[in-house]
């Protein structure tokens, strides 16, 4: 674990300082049982310990996914934008830099909810569709002709 302060600027020409608390992924993993559940999702790692019990999906969900990293299967479900803004409050860190995959163009995952693979997943039904609907026509051909 390591903390890094950075200053910023609130938009008054005053200087703010905010610690960031790092945590290695090894520790994350460490925090997987019932008493403590750590997450990390879009590198930001959450002490989801407290919600537990409030999850509307179930604890088991959630105890699934704890000491890893959540980021796929938080966007799978497709949470709201309650979700996310609740998110904040089990905030605890960062996963440390050297721990991060490159992720690709999204500056803020927490505030983008557009999925760029998403047409990806309506490929198959469509091409399903259009072809039950030639043979569809074939066999209405076939049995009108008969």
């Amino acid at each position: 674990m390591a903390t890094v302060e950075a200053s910023g600027s609130d938009g008054k020409g005053q200087g703010s300082e905010t610690a960031v608390t790092y945590y290695r992924l090894e520790e994350v993993a460490k925090r997987n049982t019932a008493k403590e559940i750590w997450l990390v999702i879009h590198g930001r790692v959450y002490d989801i310990t407290r919600f537990l019990n409030e999850h509307p999906g179930g604890e088991e969900v959630l105890i699934e996914q704890a000491g890893a990293d959540a980021s796929e299967s938080f966007e799978d479900v497709g949470h709201s934008s309650d979700a996310r803004e609740m998110l904040k409050q089990y905030y605890i860190g960062d996963v440390h830099p050297s721990d991060l995959k490159p992720q690709s163009g999204n500056k803020d995952p927490l505030k983008s909810s557009s999925c760029k693979s998403c047409w990806a997943y309506w490929i198959v039904p469509i091409v399903g569709a259009v072809l039950i609907g030639f043979l569809y026509r074939y066999y209405m051909a076939e049995s009108r002709s008969s």
